[in-house]
């Protein structure tokens, strides 16, 4: 008779994999299901058959449990690559967020909402677009008689679909709180009302918005919505003829970390790869937006996923690979919920105490997120851990395309919009607030690579440097590893180098 971990196999694998009779609960013995349903998926999925036996069994667990060791990297500098942005003198700025410790007390949590809503709401009242001059509070709107028309800025408190098909929302300011309905158009054509319902169907909890109806009652039927959003503006350029190279999710010290074709991003950006050199030799900037080890104890049995079990180690990795980038090219290191920092957001830089002897004058550890203008093109770079709730919550976001839940993220003008999506320092300054409009959007975190343009910024994704992961497989989440973009300063273009096919 079978044991459990037996049929628990078989359960699991029903309809995509046949187990064959030679298979006995012993050879399941000291092995956890869970990644191993994982590998079993990721060989089978292309095969034409689709039967287990016992050998192609005990070759997979024997697979799963070998320890890599790192491979040790030796990048070759090209002796005639001579790279124009060595020539290039450096032009930047760079500003950490501030990051505050809390007792996360109630008065911290009002501080922190109260700074969060008066920032966003004087973004909305410099727009005006028709809402200067009449916004006011919400308590003295409520006083006004039936019909009169008003405009309100406040915070979404709640938000619910009647049994009409209507959004109400309440809406909340320093003053009180109001009810909004947005009314479901008769019909699903594309104009003013069905744009107003489909923005309103989009809203989610902590939203700060301007409203523009006529009161009705105690309510206002809204017909108009203002996001804080960015304004339309030109990307910024430079005059310069330079690269800048983004990447993000290393994750140095797991098993799956794609060393070979990291180094083989090195070797070409020392202009030993035959290809693109031209581009190579552009590069003036790097910017790395966190996740750069796979940290320890992050998840459950995260142990036996890895190949460095310790965490100083896996560190001591990752800048060995940073010692390889050339000193002409300046580089920005932020953390990711990965790394050895507070998890809370936002993140202090990962500290020196795990660089131990690492110090290049081009290479600057920052904050998470952080602001960088370099050769004038401004970059707010986020590692994107809020991405996971906007893709949960918003129709229409998902881990497909995330570009779509990055321009979300832009038009309510915060990074992490649904408190409670991911861990928040509630501190009396929301360091959270785009308070300032950048030309590029740079996030990680979900290993999907995306590219877009909203109002004049650019959103990039820039993927990761690592396999697909078991839990990605469960969750069906193809990630797109090896995939570099860099941004050409001069011209605006946005190229994507592949190290897969290199």
């Amino acid at each position: 008779m079978a044991g459990e971990g037996l049929l628990e196999l078989v359960s699991r694998l029903s309809g995509k994999v046949i187990i064959s009779s030679d298979i006995s609960e012993s050879d399941l013995a000291n092995v956890d299901t869970e990644p191993l349903v994982a590998k079993i998926i990721e060989r089978y999925q292309d095969s034409e058959s689709k039967v287990m036996g016992k050998k192609e069994l005990l070759e997979i667990i024997s697979k799963a449990r070998e320890r890599k060791e790192p491979v040790q990297v030796e990048v070759i500098r090209s002796a005639d690559f001579k790279p124009y942005a060595k020539e290039i003198e450096p032009e930047f700025r760079a500003r950490d967020v501030k990051v505050e410790r809390t007792s996360s007390n109630v008065t911290d949590f009002i501080d922190y909402f109260q700074d969060r809503f008066s920032r966003i709401k004087e973004i909305i009242r410099s727009y005006g677009n028709g809402f200067s001059g009449i916004l006011g509070n919400i308590e003295s709107a409520k006083q006004y008689m039936s019909g009169r028309d008003i405009a309100v800025v406040g915070m979404i408190y709640d938000k619910v679909v009647t049994a009409k098909g209507n959004v109400m929302i309440t809406l909340e300011d320093e003053t009180g709180t109001v009810k909004i309905l947005f009314m479901k158009p008769a019909r699903k054509i594309k104009d003013e009302q069905n744009e107003l319902f489909d923005s309103a169907s989009r809203l989610v909890k902590d939203d700060v918005v301007a409203v523009k109806g006529k009161t009705w009652n105690q309510f206002i039927i809204a017909n108009r919505m203002l996001w804080p959003d960015v304004p339309v503006h030109q990307t910024g350029k430079s005059e310069e003829d330079i690269g800048i190279a983004l990447l993000s999710d290393v994750h140095v010290g797991h098993k799956l970390f794609m060393e070979k074709q990291f180094a083989k991003f090195l070797e070409w950006i020392n202009g030993g790869v035959d290809y693109r050199k031209d581009l190579a030799a552009k590069i003036k900037y790097l910017v790395v937006a966190g996740d750069l080890v796979d940290g320890i104890g992050i998840y459950p049995e995260q142990d036996k996923e890895l190949n460095i079990d310790d965490i100083y180690k896996q560190y001591s990795v990752f800048f060995d690979f940073m010692q390889s980038i050339p000193d002409y090219i300046e580089t920005f290191i932020i953390p990711g919920n990965h790394d050895a920092v507070q998890r809370a957001e936002p993140q202090p830089r990962v500290g020196n105490g795990f660089l131990n002897d690492f110090k290049r004058d081009n290479v600057h550890m920052m904050t998470n997120p952080c602001y960088l203008n370099l050769h004038g093109v401004k970059i707010l770079a986020y590692h994107g851990t809020s991405l996971d709730s906007v893709i949960r919550s918003i129709p229409g976001c998902s881990y497909g395309t995330p570009t779509d839940a990055m321009r979300e993220i832009l038009k309510r003008r915060h990074l992490s919009p649904i408190y409670g999506g991911n861990i928040v320092v509630p501190s009396k300054n929301d360091s959270l607030v785009i308070n300032e409009v950048p030309d590029i959007l740079h996030m990680g975190h979900i290993h999907k690579n995306g590219y877009d343009a909203y109002h004049g910024t650019l959103l990039i994704n820039s993927g990761t440097w690592q396999g697909r992961t078991g839990y990605q497989i469960k969750q069906g989440h193809v990630p797109s590893p090896g995939l570099l973009p860099i941004y050409e300063a001069n011209s605006g273009r946005i190229n994507v180098m592949d190290f897969n096919e290199l």
